[in-house]
C-alpha cells in the first residue's frame, strides 16, 4: 500500500504525477480534498510544502505520524524547526539549484529600477512616446557599489554577476567570510552607508526580522536603491514605504513582502519601485530540479534513511 503524504501547495504537473505514482497524495490546496481530509490526517507520514507557505504548528500537531516536512525551496522561516526536531521530524530543503535564478532576479530588479524599465513599458503602451513626451534618464550601474546583506550562496552569486557590470562589492554577514576578496562591514548600517545598491539576501529568522530598518535606509541615502530577494520579514515595511515616499532612498526592486500575496496597497503607489510576485526561483528548469530534490528526500525517508537535505 502506498504511503500517504500531504501536498500543501501545487508543484509542476510532472512532479505531481511522480508523487501520485509513489504515494497517496492528499492535496491541501484543493478545497474539496481539504474539507474531507480529517479522517486521513493520522495516517499521513510526510508533508510537502513551499518555503513561503511552510507548515503551521497546528498542522504539525494534527499529523501524529509525520516524519518529514519536505520544503520545495530554501526558506525555513515558516516551519518551527525546534518543534519539528522535538517530534523527530526531518525538515528538508532544496539547496543549490535555485541560487542562479534568484541571483538573476536580483540583478534584473536592479536594472529595472535603474533604467525605469516598467515605467518605460507603460510610457510606450500609453502612447506618450509617440506624442513626444520626455522620458527621464536612467542610472548606469557601472561604478556603483553593491552591498550584499547576507553572503550565502545567493548573495555570492549576485555579487559575481554585479562585478560583470563594473560594480564593486561589499557585504555584511553574521559569520566571517574570508574567501571573497570583497570588503566586509561590521553592521548593516555601515554596509548601507558604503553602498549605492543594498541587496537583501539574508535568511529570515528571529534574529534578522526587520534588520533593514529606518537607520539602515537613512544610511543608504537618497541615491540608493533596495533590492529584496530574501523575505519580506527582514525589512521594516513601514520604514521602507516612508523612505520611498519622502525620498530618503531613490527606489526599490522587491520580489518578497510581508503577508504575500496580499501585500500592503501602499506599495502600488510607492514611487520608483518595481514589484514582482515572489518569482526568484520561478523558472521551469529550476522548479524541475527542486522537485527532483523533494522526491529524493521523500524516497530516503520512506526507505528508512536520513534525508540528504535535512536542515534540523
Amino acid at each position: 500500500m502506498k504511503p500517504e503524504i500531504l501536498l500543501v501547495e501545487p508543484m509542476l504537473d510532472e512532479i505531481e504525477a511522480r508523487l501520485d505514482d509513489a504515494y497517496v497524495v492528499r492535496r491541501l490546496y484543493d478545497p474539496a480534498q481539504k474539507a474531507a481530509m480529517g479522517p486521513a490526517l493520522p495516517g499521513i507520514r510526510a508533508a510537502v510544502t513551499g518555503g513561503g507557505t511552510g507548515l503551521s504548528n497546528d498542522y504539525i500537531d494534527s499529523l501524529p505520524a509525520l516524519g518529514i516536512i519536505a520544503i520545495n525551496g530554501v526558506g525555513t522561516d515558516k516551519v518551527d524547526l525546534v518543534k519539528a526536531r522535538g517530534r523527530n521530524i526531518d525538515v528538508t530543503t532544496t539547496p543549490g539549484v535555485l541560487t542562479d535564478d534568484v541571483a538573476d532576479t536580483g540583478i534584473t530588479l536592479m536594472l529595472a529600477v535603474f533604467r525605469h524599465l516598467v515605467k518605460g513599458d507603460n510610457f510606450v503602451r500609453e502612447g506618450r512616446w509617440a506624442k513626444g513626451e520626455a522620458f527621464p534618464l536612467g542610472t548606469s550601474p557601472k561604478g556603483k557599489r553593491l552591498g550584499i546583506l547576507g553572503l550565502g550562496q545567493i548573495g555570492r552569486a549576485m555579487g559575481r554577476r554585479a562585478e560583470a557590470f563594473g560594480i564593486s562589492v561589499g557585504y555584511w554577514n553574521r559569520s566571517p567570510q574570508t574567501d571573497t576578496g570583497w570588503t566586509s562591514y561590521s553592521t548593516p548600517t555601515e554596509l548601507a552607508a558604503s553602498s549605492d545598491i543594498l541587496a537583501i539576501c539574508v535568511a529570515a529568522n528571529a534574529a534578522t526580522q526587520g534588520i533593514v530598518n529606518a537607520e539602515v535606509l537613512e544610511a543608504l541615502g537618497p541615491k540608493g536603491i533596495v533590492i529584496n530577494v530574501a523575505r519580506g520579514s527582514v525589512v521594516d515595511e513601514d520604514a521602507l514605504l516612508q523612505a520611498l515616499r519622502d525620498g530618503t532612498i531613490a527606489g526599490a526592486g522587491l520580489d518578497v513582502f510581508v503577508g504575500e500575496p496580499r501585500i500592503r496597497e501602499e506599495f502600488f503607489t510607492a514611487p520608483n519601485t518595481v514589484l514582482m510576485p515572489h518569482q526568484g526561483s520561478a523558472t521551469r528548469e529550476t522548479r524541475i530540479a527542486m522537485g527532483e530534490i523533494v522526491l529524493a528526500n521523500l524516497q530516503a525517508f520512506f526507505n528508512g534513511e536520513r534525508p540528504p537535505n535535512s536542515v534540523n
